[in-house]
């Protein structure tokens, strides 16, 4: 009884206040507004100020397209490592019950709690090539940091947790029962997995995927570390942007984030077209 005479108050107050639900909308809408629609408003604004030309120019410059290339081919090593190592992970954390799997569990977020700066010197003190690791590794031909190989682990660090967020809870949310069925009739835990629970977890692998693809694309704290930042070798997008502003070629550094921006949002769109229609086969279940 208390339950509806509260339903029925706030009901009457929504219906009398409608006002209310405009400020919310517009308080929401200028916060956006402001803090994501104007910066990005203004980028393009600047960065084709002076015509499509000077932007295309700016963004195939030898160099420049060699860090956009670079960019993405680490971004690219990275995921599928991301896709494989992340949903075994998530596997594990969801089907197996083990002595330190909570503090497991709560350390796969650190990569989001580290700042990426930070990422970058511990990486340069374990693989540096004058630590035992580092020189053991170069003394047999794997040079890891001022390398691309510190460009891709580096992704890999800090995008760690994606992958294994994404996955872990719609393994969660699969019965075991259907799992148990494939037992039952013969089924290894390999043919399991691959025939009854990857068809049921590809989105969310793809999802996840996606998602560290976009972040690697603006990677800058760790990379600017472990790089070098050698042109045409190690220097990546987001260095070079940096570089450019450093250079007071504001032209060069807007269209270079323009195109970055643009992969970005054109994955983010895909990503939530994904989600939006794994949620409506969900629903339809």
């Amino acid at each position: 009884m208390n339950a509806t005479r509260a339903q029925t108050y706030i009901h009457a107050s929504v219906t009398a206040l409608p006002w209310g639900r405009w400020i919310l909308r517009a308080l929401a809408l200028i916060w956006v507004g402001v803090m994501i629609a104007l910066p990005l408003t203004v980028l393009l604004e600047h960065g084709l100020r002076e015509g499509v030309v000077r932007f295309w120019a700016e963004i195939t410059n030898p160099i420049a397209l060699a860090a956009v290339r670079l960019t993405i081919f680490a971004a690219a090593a990275m995921t599928l490592i991301n896709a494989v190592i992340g949903t075994l992970t998530a596997y594990v954390l969801a089907r197996y019950r083990f002595f330190g799997g909570r503090l497991f569990n709560s350390l796969i977020d650190l990569p989001f709690a580290i700042p990426t700066l930070v990422t970058g010197v511990m990486l340069v003190l374990l693989y540096g090539p004058q630590r035992t690791l580092g020189a053991w590794l170069e003394g047999r031909g794997a040079q890891i940091i001022f390398a691309q190989p510190g460009i891709v682990l580096a992704l890999l660090f800090i995008t760690y947790p994606f992958v294994i967020r994404t996955v872990q809870p719609v393994l969660m949310a699969i019965e075991r029962e259907q799992e148990e069925a494939a037992w039952t009739l013969g089924a290894s835990r390999w043919q399991t997995f691959i025939k009854l629970i990857l068809p049921m977890i590809t989105p969310a692998i793809i999802s996840g995927s996606l998602l560290s693809f976009a972040r690697a694309l603006g990677e800058f704290g760790s990379i600017v570390v472990v790089a070098g930042n050698i042109p045409r070798r190690t220097l990546t997008a987001p260095v070079y942007v940096f570089g450019q502003i450093e250079s007071q070629n504001q032209m060069g550094a807007s269209a270079v984030s323009i195109l970055l921006l643009a992969l970005s949002f054109t994955l983010m769109l895909l990503v939530d077209w994904m989600q939006g229609k794994r949620g409506g086969a969900n629903a339809a279940k």
